[in-house]
């Protein structure tokens, strides 16, 4: 489906694709061997999850098509407005009669580029996402240095995240637990403080919370310290609320959000059970047990 502003497209397999556009190339030649039914929500989702590979692999391509990103912002500045739902929606809503919702695609994506082309950003944009470190394995991530969680709290803090300082040490119970939560996050008075409520009130913060309201990269952090001592003082409250928090941080990413947990622990043994149907993985720097001896 080539159009009158694009070159000829060679059919290629895709491992011999050299980028994102060289591959959208080959959607737009065969879109209906990509695409199942001609959905541009499938081609919105394959999209997204071209980039977050990028960013997992720590590959620098140039490649936006994430919610919110410039592809959307241009697009949103030519349709006059855009929708919560993404880019898809938006071109699904103006396809005019006698063309297709793909074909609209990559109608506006030649556009795209050739606008990028004419007036080039004054920087490079990093295809890398923000926090993708924290969020490729698990949603929880340990540390045992101190030095080496400040850092990336303030590396956090500088993308523009909101990160939560919640000093788990001083935890003797788990209401403890729960009346520091429950302040740092605002939750309703209503609060039932037990792990049910956590559960519940959690995720209105994670998945509709106000934190995203930032620029670019801004996302939820919960930063625990000297986790080891609450583990020791309450162990079965201390494991749930980790999986209570990746349970939430899962969900939080179906819906393009992020949120994750770094907990600091003074015990470079300490294990944890799976939480989220997920391990609980030290961070890169300290992977191996050797790094923590």
């Amino acid at each position: 489906m080539p159009t009158g502003d694009s070159p000829d497209i060679t059919a290629k397999h895709w491992q011999d694709c050299t980028d994102v556009y060289d591959f959208l190339d080959q959607i737009r030649l065969r879109p209906g061997v990509w695409l199942h039914g001609g959905s541009l929500h499938h081609l919105q989702s394959m999209l997204i999850g071209y980039q977050v590979a990028l960013g997992t692999h720590s590959i620098e391509e140039p490649c936006d098509f994430w919610h919110g990103g410039a592809f959307s912002q241009w697009l949103g500045t030519r349709l006059g407005g855009s929708s919560p739902l993404g880019w898809a929606a938006d071109i699904e809503r103006s396809t005019p009669e006698g063309s297709t919702p793909v074909e609209e695609f990559f109608r506006l994506l030649d556009a795209y580029r050739g606008d990028v082309a004419r007036h080039p950003a004054p920087t490079t944009a990093t295809t890398r996402l923000p926090g993708i470190e924290y969020m490729n394995n698990t949603f929880v991530t340990l540390f045992w240095r101190r030095r080496l969680l400040t850092q990336a709290v303030a590396r956090l803090e500088g993308l523009g995240f909101r990160v939560v300082h919640l000093a788990a040490g001083e935890w003797t119970t788990e209401q403890d637990m729960h009346r520091v939560i429950a302040a740092a996050l605002h939750f309703p008075e209503y609060y039932g403080n037990n792990l049910d409520a956590l559960n519940d009130c959690l995720g209105e913060v994670a998945c509709y919370g106000g934190y995203d309201d930032a620029g670019e990269g801004a996302g939820l952090v919960l930063s625990f310290t000297d986790y080891d001592r609450f583990a020791a003082a309450c162990p079965k409250a201390a494991q749930a609320v980790l999986d209570i928090t990746a349970d939430e941080a899962r969900r939080a990413a179906v819906l393009q959000r992020r949120f994750f947990v770094l907990v600091h622990s003074n015990n470079p043994g300490i294990r944890f059970e799976p939480v989220g149907a997920m391990p609980v993985m030290w961070n890169s720097d300290e992977w191996a047990d050797s790094n923590r001896g």
